[in-house]
């Protein structure tokens, strides 16, 4: 395994003490590539909340997924809801045409034991496992963990454990009421991936995405030790990854899995005491990783020592060009994301907001403004920092702020900078109805979970455009007073007034949208006061098979009753309903218009239209 460094500053000032970043880069190259069988369990969430359209995606993505694994990789899958059910028990993949059957059989039902779940792919995955395989679990739910083991620390813990007995878990979250500190924290103690699932016709995109991963994996549990030179200090791991403290100043740092032919990234701030002029040793490097090597798993090792130049501040002028790299500072974006986060959920909104101004401010004043990726992260920034300022950091913000902080530490360009939540800055823009009135019209799209935009006008080169985040909306069209080209010619500036653009006759995509959101409103407990409208039996009720804006509701067998449960989250699982008796039937969801809290403030009430759920075949 090749280890090179890339230092933030090319040459130090001599005899000062500083702070300075480090890059450093594990390589595995792989001359003839061999793809290791894979043991994986599917553990997909079927509850209430799942039902209707995100099931139908994600069974849809499941079944993709089983479409493109090998007859020597193995597949468990397990679903749950109150219960938990194996409905593959851990074998080869030699009959996809039935496996996929069983996914297709798969129905909504109530609450969410995601816990119990999770821990039965666990098991499974454990009972072949193997060092030569890729062990992992993959864990899908939409909602909160409101049966089984639900306090996320001992989740947490959990999933650390099984990681050092060889079983790591990537965990999904659809939607926009998943609970992302546990997902995140649970995929970051056993060594896996997050993903945002923003909307279900991302689903197979990701599955996609982490079986790529999969199957590109050279080497596994790469750990690193750093051992700094006398008065040198780690102060900070910029990347992804489980640090351990050891005696000596020592840090040991697991990375996890190396990818076949690039680079495994670890960014790290370092406090550097004065230097006198010449090069210097400023760290120890041991790694330890077990690589496939002629068709077997080897524990591969080696050492590197960091070292820097100290020099007159002519020579540090003269290498002020590489003073600051792309990957450390997409490094530190994602883990300044993931401190405003963590300040603004502490109540400390002027300090997360100040904390990312400075970020946009200090990637300005490095130059790094005029490369594409680092100007949309600046829009990202701006954008979420006047979110935190306004406290309107919501609940789809949120997430998309969480998981771009996960992927930016992990270093995913691919998969950072997504979030297509729209901001109430769009709403509140100029609609113009003619592109006669002058400017350039600009189109916002979809692209990898990114809002992007690209021109339309004719005249201009296919080139990406830098746009303003809080206004872009899919769909939308644009009109703006000019375009900048940037100074490498690589992308636009969008500069001048902006406007929004409805033709006569064109649907405004931005109708029927709630700022903030994708568009999908939850019914609150105050949204009526009117008792349930329902025919006499249950054959008369009129069948949906779509959840839309409404409540779920489980008619489930409480002893000798027939008791009414709400299973769509943001609910108490836990509390009586008022629900028409001569329509009950066990096991059986409806849809209901509205939920409300009843006067004594611990049962609830069914309210409006009432409909029989039907799965959809």
């Amino acid at each position: 395994m090749q280890i090179t460094q890339q230092p933030a500053q090319a040459v130090l000032l001599e005899n000062t003490a500083d702070t300075t970043s480090l890059l450093l880069s594990f390589r595995e190259d792989v001359p003839n590539p061999q793809r290791r069988p894979l043991n994986v369990a599917i553990v997909l969430d079927r509850s209430g909340s799942m039902a209707g359209v995100p099931l139908r995606y994600a069974q849809q993505a499941a079944a993709n997924f089983v479409d493109r694994l090998q007859p020597e990789d193995r597949l468990s899958i397990v679903v749950y809801d109150d219960q938990v059910d194996t409905l593959l028990d851990a074998q080869l993949v030699t009959d996809k045409d039935a496996i996929k059957r069983i996914i297709g059989g798969i129905r909504a039902g109530g609450l969410t034991n995601l816990s119990g779940g999770w821990l039965r792919g666990c098991e499974l995955v454990a009972k072949n496992i193997k060092d030569s395989q890729v062990n992992r679990v993959l864990l899908l739910t939409d909602g909160q963990a409101n049966a089984g083991i639900t306090q996320s620390k001992v989740l947490i813990s959990t999933a650390s454990k099984k990681a050092e007995e060889g079983i790591s878990t990537t965990t999904l979250g659809f939607g926009e009421h998943f609970e992302e500190d546990l997902l995140i924290g649970m995929a970051r103690a056993a060594g896996g991936n997050f993903y945002f699932i923003q909307s279900p016709d991302d689903a197979a995109e990701v599955f996609a995405a982490e079986l790529d991963s999969l199957k590109a994996v050279a080497a596994q549990n790469l750990t690193v030790t750093l051992t700094p030179v006398a008065g040198v200090k780690v102060e900070d791991v910029l990347s992804l990854a489980r640090t351990e403290p050891q005696a000596g100043g020592q840090l040991l740092v697991r990375l996890g899995d190396v990818f076949e032919n690039e680079d495994k990234l670890l960014g790290i701030q370092l406090s550097i005491p004065a230097l006198k002029a010449g090069p210097h040793e400023l760290l120890k490097v041991s790694f330890r990783a077990d690589a496939i090597r002629n068709g077997a798993v080897e524990a591969v090792s080696g050492e590197y020592t960091v070292t820097v130049t100290a020099g007159a501040i002519e020579a540090v002028a003269a290498a002020a060009d590489t003073r600051v790299t792309l990957d450390l500072a997409l490094l530190r974006i994602g883990r300044d994301k993931e401190r405003a986060v963590d300040l603004a959920d502490a109540g400390q909104h002027a300090e997360a907001e100040a904390l990312l101004r400075q970020v946009v401010k200090d990637l300005t004043a490095a130059g790094l403004h005029e490369h594409f990726e680092i100007a949309e992260e600046i829009d990202q920034i701006t954008h979420y920092a006047e979110r935190i300022a306004k406290r309107h950091l919501d609940n789809a913000s949120r997430k998309e702020l969480r998981d771009q902080a996960f992927q930016g530490r992990q270093a995913r360009q691919s998969l950072s900078g997504r979030g297509v939540s729209v901001d109430a800055a769009a709403y509140a823009l100029p609609v113009v109805q003619d592109a006669a009135a002058g400017g350039v019209e600009l189109a916002c799209f979809r692209e990898g979970g990114k809002l992007r935009m690209k021109v339309i006008s004719d005249g201009y080169a296919d080139l990406n455009v830098q746009f303003p985040r809080d206004l872009r909306a899919e769909g939308a069209h644009y009109l703006v007073e000019a375009l900048e080209t940037s100074q490498d010619g690589t992308f636009y500036r969008a500069k001048g007034t902006i406007t929004r653009l409805v033709r006569p006759g064109e649907t405004d995509p931005l109708a029927g949208r709630s700022a903030g959101g994708s568009g999908r409103s939850r019914s609150s407990s105050s949204a009526s006061t009117s008792v349930a409208r329902t025919p006499k039996t249950l054959a008369d009720l009129q069948e949906t098979d779509t959840v839309g804006n409404g409540i779920l509701v489980q008619v489930v067998k409480d002893k000798s009753k027939l008791r009414a449960r709400v299973v769509s989250d943001g609910f108490e699982p836990d509390w009586n309903m008022r629900f028409p008796r001569d329509i009950r039937q066990e096991n059986t969801l409806y849809v209901v218009d509205h939920v409300n809290t009843a006067p004594d403030g611990k049962s609830y009430i069914a309210s409006g239209d009432i409909k029989r759920f039907v799965q959809p075949t």
